[in-house]
């Protein structure tokens, strides 16, 4: 019997079996070759199993990409947080403080608009770029599109006609933090729009926001006036 493959090729695989194995491709053109050798009424055990294990081999994969995908957008995420949070205290006082929420940390955290929404009871002098509502509207956007508030929990969604005249144009996205003044202050909700309609959405996750949430809320306290 003539051999099939010229001896150079040959010697290097019975140097190097692994080669062979560290191939999918061919190890299924093996197999194939295999089963077609065999027959079909005889199945082939070590083939069966072998494909079960390809299968759960790229299963594998898939779920380790979808990990270190998950693991960098994280860091990125976090990354952008960490300036934004920079960007808060570079502030000199409550008026920069205030005017630099659109012009500067709204496209640091990559979204349209990011205003701060006071209710005007009790009366609080701010600077012209905080948004003034009247009484009970944090409350109405707050809960609205769900049966029943949640407190002070961050809200993500897609963005609703009734918060469009806060974020002063059309958004996609919106996300929602309530920020704690004082019980001798007026309730406040930091206000924050995307174009991108996947950006915020009730399934992800809040822990890089309510970090923010919270440096703004001490930074903001830490410039009102007593």
């Amino acid at each position: 019997m003539t051999d099939a493959l010229d001896p150079e090729t040959r010697d290097r695989l019975l140097a190097d079996p692994g080669a062979i194995l560290a191939d999918r491709d061919l190890m299924r053109a093996l197999v194939a070759a295999r089963e077609a050798e065999v027959g079909e009424n005889v199945i082939d055990i070590r083939g069966r199993a072998m494909q079960v294990l390809e299968t759960r081999l790229q299963r594998l994969e898939s779920t380790h990409e979808s990990v270190i995908a998950a693991a960098y957008d994280n860091q990125s995420g976090m990354a952008v947080i960490h300036r934004a949070v920079l960007g808060l205290l570079e502030t000199a006082d409550l008026a920069d403080f205030t005017a630099a929420l659109q012009t500067d940390i709204a496209p640091l955290l990559r979204v349209e608009t990011l205003r701060l929404v006071v209710e005007e009871d009790p009366p609080l002098d701010l600077p012209p770029d905080v948004v003034i509502a009247p009484p009970g509207t944090l409350d109405r956007i707050l809960t609205a599109g769900r049966r029943a508030p949640r407190g002070d929990d961050i809200v993500l969604r897609a963005a609703l006609v009734v918060t469009r005249p806060l974020h002063g144009r059309t958004v996609a996205s919106e996300a929602l933090l309530p920020v704690d003044l004082g019980a001798e202050r007026p309730r406040a909700v930091l206000l924050m729009g995307s174009a991108d309609a996947d950006r915020f959405m009730p399934a992800h996750g809040t822990d890089l926001l309510r970090f923010f949430g919270q440096v703004f809320r001490l930074a903001l306290l830490a410039r009102l006036p007593a």
